[in-house]
């Protein structure tokens, strides 16, 4: 049984070096090196050199064979965070140093941005950073609605976390790497508490005369899911030099948007201890949203401003001249920072807290630059301790965390449990055994007293009511609500920034 085991595992081991050859991961020359990498890494002192099969398996599923391997040999807990450690330790040995892949990064550029940003994502997908057979678990669908169709998303990719790692987790005292963030991740292994990232790599780019890296997103939320992260770890400050940077980001990769979460939390992002951005290669609904009226900027004349139709407050600014548009932004993000209007409830301040921030988003449309300036609030009261304009009671059964960037622009990422808890909300408009949650209980009622569900509109009058949260999910989050008082409301905050 050993014996075949052991044959098994150097088969294997063959099999993925051919196919990492023919992929082109690796060259014909480093075959023997690879072979003895993974003979050392799977707990062998040799191997018997034998033919590739004839239909080799990919790579991706010769690297769940490895690690089957090594859970059997007792090499590895069978724990998720041992198998995503051990895993990247494995594509290590075919994941090229940083330099190799900066330097090939930067001479694919000379030929196109397109090119450079193809060949550094398919990178990272063939060597399993990107998790791309996780990513394609996600549920996902449109939801047409007065604003556009809104993306909505159930993201299952990320793996729960085991009793047995939180556990053992309390244990761990480390603080290398500062934070997820950091470029210290590049190439560290990793442990109970932190991601493998052993074959992790980032493109170093320049941004606004600063070190910046370039990374993807492990557990991508949409299209070539980008990070832009700071060479030093330092706190977020989303003002002017932000919106420098994003720009400056947009001229170096002008296919791509990029955007920052809020500074402040509850608006802001989950890591706001590192200044980093988010983009990619994806068109969110906020991009094709409409534009409801058009403003001019006294001292800024060669900016076309415009107010969005959409569910938050969205201020859309464009022009081809860099510096001007990085100066109005600077105008309209300073009067926000310090604008109040109590007949709508926006307090910039309260005991010397501010409450006003900016989701800034960039992108290139032809020679021009647009940007959008959501605005946002993050203050609290006794009715809603957990933000006036983030998801209220009646929405949170749904999505309860903080909305920010990606849910901005019209992206919904919504918690894994509702692929289990919305299949029993099914059940209980068919009126079939059910073990439905009580907090979607009277939400499922209201569906069922509007529509007639049958076995085939189930699936569609569920997805609906799922958009229709999502929705209001936006709604709750504008500053400036579409009601009568907060058209009126933010009309006068824009007569006041064309005024001066």
């Amino acid at each position: 049984m050993i014996n075949q085991k052991q044959n098994g595992i150097e088969q294997t081991i063959i099999d993925f070096v051919e196919a990492t050859v023919q992929n082109g991961m690796i060259d014909s020359i480093d075959r023997i090196y690879v072979t003895n990498r993974l003979v050392e890494l799977l707990g062998k002192e040799s191997i018997s050199m034998m033919e590739p099969s004839q239909e080799l398996p990919s790579s991706l599923n010769l690297l769940d064979e490895f690690i089957n391997y090594a859970i059997a040999e007792n090499l590895i807990e069978d724990l998720p965070s041992s198998k995503d450690v051990y895993g990247a330790k494995l594509m290590n040995i075919i994941t090229p140093f940083p330099s190799e892949i900066n330097q090939n990064f930067w001479e694919a550029y000379k030929s196109g941005q397109k090119k450079a940003t193809d060949l550094y994502y398919e990178l990272s997908k063939q060597t399993n950073y990107i998790k791309t057979r996780e990513i394609a678990k996600n549920i996902e669908y449109t939801h047409e609605t007065e604003y556009g169709e809104l993306q909505i998303t159930i993201n299952l990719s990320k793996p729960e976390k085991d009793p047995k790692e939180i556990a053992k987790a309390r244990q761990k005292t480390t603080r290398y790497p500062e934070c997820a963030l950091c470029m210290e991740n590049e190439g560290y292994e990793g442990h109970l508490t932190h991601p493998g990232r052993a074959n992790h790599r980032i493109i170093r780019m320049d941004v606004s005369g600063e070190e910046w890296g370039f990374q993807y997103s492990p557990y991508a939320y949409y299209n070539e899911h980008a990070i832009f992260l700071s060479r030093e770890h330092r706190e977020m400050n989303v003002g002017i030099q932000a919106i420098e940077n994003l720009l400056d980001i947009l001229t170096t990769l002008p296919h791509y948007f990029v955007g920052s979460n809020a500074g402040l939390p509850i608006v802001g992002g989950s890591i706001l201890s590192h200044d980093h951005y988010q983009g990619g290669r994806h068109t969110f609904p906020l991009e094709e949203a409409e534009e409801e009226y058009t403003f001019n900027l006294t001292n800024y004349p060669n900016i076309n401003a415009s107010i969005i139709k959409w569910p938050m407050s969205v201020i859309r600014l464009t022009a081809s001249d860099k510096k001007e548009l990085t100066q109005a932004a600077d105008f309209v993000m300073t009067r926000w920072e310090k604008y109040s209007d109590e007949s709508v409830g926006i307090f910039a301040e309260t005991g010397g807290t501010p409450h006003n921030a900016v989701t800034p988003i960039a992108r290139r449309k032809g020679k021009d630059f647009e940007l959008d300036l959501v605005l946002r609030n993050n203050r609290t009261s006794e009715e809603f301790p957990d933000g006036i304009f983030h998801p209220h009671p009646p929405v949170q059964h749904i999505k309860k965390e903080n909305i920010g960037l990606i849910e901005v622009m019209g992206l919904a990422i919504l918690p894994p449990r509702l692929k289990s808890e919305l299949q029993e909300v099914r059940n209980y408009l068919l009126k079939r055994a059910n073990e439905i949650d009580p907090i979607h209980l009277q939400w499922a009622d209201e569906i069922k007293e509007a529509h007639a569900v049958t076995e085939e509109t189930v699936e569609s009058i569920v997805e609906e009511a799922v958009g229709e949260v999502f929705l209001q999910v936006l709604k709750d989050a504008g500053v400036f609500k579409r009601d009568r008082a907060g058209i009126r409301a933010f009309k006068k905050f824009i007569n006041e920034l064309a005024d001066e």
